[in-house]
């Protein structure tokens, strides 16, 4: 067991490391991530830390914050118009699973009355663990996620109220008439309170102060007031610090410095120590070896899933919805954090919990985000592909503007081709400048020298093809972050940049700089390598995967590629599925691309690799690829790029990444 202060912080700094990048690409949910390091590291894991006063200390406040920013990150405005929606789930989502869990814990468990209202609670309590999922498809303000906010909003509330009812029973041994009015009165002059002193203080602190670090302690400040608060009239914290992110939501805005410190602080402090501190209560050899665990476990999750299901199905025919948006609010509604794991910890500390029921609990909780992040993932792109049919049935197709394009140098041997490609992407009559792209994080003579001969070389062939060109040098942390700032300043549609050169067997395809641009930047990316000059190309093959029509930016790179082929007059072959090929042809036809354009049709995968083996060391190859959890990402291209990277490579090469949501 560590006891040195230094190296337990340590090992907790690299618990969230592990939980941001493995735990990312291995598609486990963070908080599902962190909850199984602590188990790993916890007394009944491999005995390296104990759950000392530091984790009760941040673990307390970890989940006043966890209430606070759920709260505070619901947008508003877009509840109004779907509030009568939202507060019928709520109500069924709240309704369903207190009798599932009441009823089911009672007399399938054999626990006490008690007991059965506290796993009630949990079960009718959800968390909004994957709405990041809706919102990378752009689904923010469809129907079936506005009604799934509201409705979290409403029986989050009703389950934090039913919980502060069962902690006073236990505390006091009796809830008499006299209490509930009481508490009911307490209850509504403190959500008065709250609801008018808290804006109005804030908006005179903010005027008078600009500072984000001063405003971030002031808005923590309220959110412990507010917790305090509603621990001293007989209520949970929890339910004082999820009003005061609802009371204190229109004054943050989302992309405001203190937003950003709200989250930074969160996300790299409170939280994480909170769902460490509550995997290492888990004791993982009485889950393993107790029957009574597993067979708690297995109820508490059916009932906990089944009634969520339900109440999205009632909610469905009531609301004349569809089968994908019922399935969309099941997995928006299905995943438990805060407040279910609030219950556990109340329930454990007022003793109406044993051990094996925590465990079952915690369990209970691990499974259901993993449903909920599968099932929301796989519903969303169900609409996503839905919503963009309709626009593709009628024939609309998202405008393309003009290309403004950013093209990231540090090389002047290649610098020069990667400019003349990005302008021979540009329609003739396009006057929107270009910007060569320069990026340091140090003073190397060497590499200062280099990176400023490559943007003289790129702006003199700008200058030759008559178009205008701005000359950026950039001091930035790393080339990833300096690339997305310039983009973002100089509203860049696309971003050019030349392809990784592998140094090592153990080197990835794209390297690590481009899949963190790539996982970071919603632009479309593309990646070139060329052997030979653009003008001296004479064919063009592009491989497109399946559903690339569904994609945000389907019509942007299509453009690209067809003025492309007709300004240096190449001819280009679209290799790609019978549904794909067909509104490429749409695309062509509506930008009035003059070119020899010709379309080949596959009907799986492998006919990819027989259609491209005559492609010519001058010709150029185009794979339009996808990021990952994108609705044209699947395993076919990780086979493509290693296809490609061995028999390929010395042809002229492009890769693309369409713009996303």
């Amino acid at each position: 067991m560590i006891h040195d202060t230094v190296a337990i912080f340590l090992i907790v700094l690299l618990i969230i490391l592990l939980g941001s990048v493995v735990f990312r690409r291995m598609r486990i949910p963070p908080i599902v991530g962190m909850i199984i390091a602590g188990i790993a590291v916890g007394p009944y894991g491999f005995g390296l830390l104990e759950r000392d006063a530091s984790f009760r200390i941040f673990g307390d406040v970890g989940i006043l914050y966890i209430m606070f920013q759920a709260a505070v990150e619901i947008d508003m405005f877009h509840l109004k118009a779907q509030w009568r929606s939202g507060v019928l789930f709520g109500l069924l989502s709240f309704t369903l699973p207190m009798l599932a869990g009441v009823f089911g814990t009672r007399y399938l468990l054999g626990a006490g009355w008690d007991t059965s209202i506290l796993v009630a609670t949990m079960f009718a309590a959800h968390t909004l663990l994957t709405y990041p999922v809706v919102s990378k498809f752009g689904l923010q303000n469809t129907r079936p996620v506005v009604v799934a906010v509201c409705g979290t909003i409403v029986s989050v509330m009703l389950a934090l109220f039913v919980l502060a009812g069962v902690v006073q029973i236990s505390a006091t041994g009796g809830y008499s008439p006299k209490q509930l009015l009481t508490l009911l009165a307490l209850t509504a002059m403190f959500l008065g309170a709250v609801g008018y002193f808290f804006p109005i203080i804030t908006r005179v602190f903010f005027h008078n102060t600009t500072d984000p670090v001063a405003q971030y302690i002031f808005i923590l400040a309220e959110v412990l007031v507010a917790a305090l608060g509603a621990r001293m009239i007989g209520l949970e914290g929890i339910l004082g610090a999820f009003y005061a992110g609802l009371v204190l939501n229109n004054l943050i805005p989302g992309r405001s410095p203190l937003m950003k410190n709200i989250r930074f602080v969160g996300d790299a402090v409170f939280i994480p120590y909170f769902l460490i501190g509550v995997g290492m209560l888990i004791n993982v050899r009485v889950v393993v070896e107790g029957w009574a665990v597993i067979w708690s476990a297995i109820i508490m999750t059916l009932l906990a899933l089944t009634s969520k299901w339900l109440a999205a199905f009632a909610t469905q025919k009531f609301l004349r919805m569809s089968g994908v948006d019922r399935g969309l609010m099941f997995g928006l509604s299905g995943g438990k954090a805060a407040a279910t794991i609030a219950a556990v910890m109340i329930g454990y500390k007022y003793g109406l919990l044993n051990e094996d029921m925590m465990n079952a609990s915690v369990v209970m909780i691990l499974f259901c985000c993993l449903v909920a992040s599968v099932q929301t993932e796989r519903r969303a792109k169900q609409l996503r592909i839905i919503k963009t049919s309709r626009n593709l049935d009628r024939e609309e197709l998202e405008p393309v503007e003009y290309a403004r394009q950013l093209v990231g140098v540090c090389n002047p041997m290649t610098a020069g081709e990667l400019m003349r490609l990005a302008l021979f992407m540009r329609k003739r009559d396009n006057t929107r400048a270009a910007t060569a792209l320069f990026v340091r994080s140090n003073d190397d003579s060497d590499t200062l020298r280099m990176g400023r001969e490559a943007l003289d070389e790129a702006t003199s062939i700008a200058e030759e093809m008559d178009v205008e060109a701005e000359n950026v040098e950039r001091f930035d942390l790393n080339a990833v972050q300096g690339i997305c700032n310039v983009a973002h300043e100089k509203g860049a549609t696309e971003i050019l940049l030349g392809m990784h050169r592998r140094n090592s067997v153990v080197d990835s395809f794209y390297g690590a700089m481009t899949e963190h641009l790539i996982q970071d930047c919603t632009r479309m990316v593309m990646l070139s390598r060329s052997f030979s000059p653009v003008g001296m190309i004479t064919r063009i093959t592009v491989v497109v995967p399946q559903n690339a029509e569904y994609e945000t930016g389907f019509h942007m790179w299509v453009t690209r590629l067809g003025t492309l082929a007709a300004n240096i007059e190449a001819k280009i072959t679209f290799l790609s599925y019978a549904t794909t090929a067909s509104l490429i042809q749409a695309a062509v036809e509506e930008d009035n691309i003059q070119a020899d354009i010709r379309y080949r049709t596959v009907t799986e995968w492998d006919d990819f690799i027989t259609l491209t083996s005559d492609i010519d060391d001058g010709d150029l190859l185009v794979m339009i690829s996808a990021r990952r959890g994108s609705i044209s990402h699947s395993p076919d291209l990780e086979q493509t790029t290693a296809y490609i990277s061995r028999h390929f490579q010395r042809h002229n090469l492009l890769v693309i990444f369409p713009k996303q949501w």
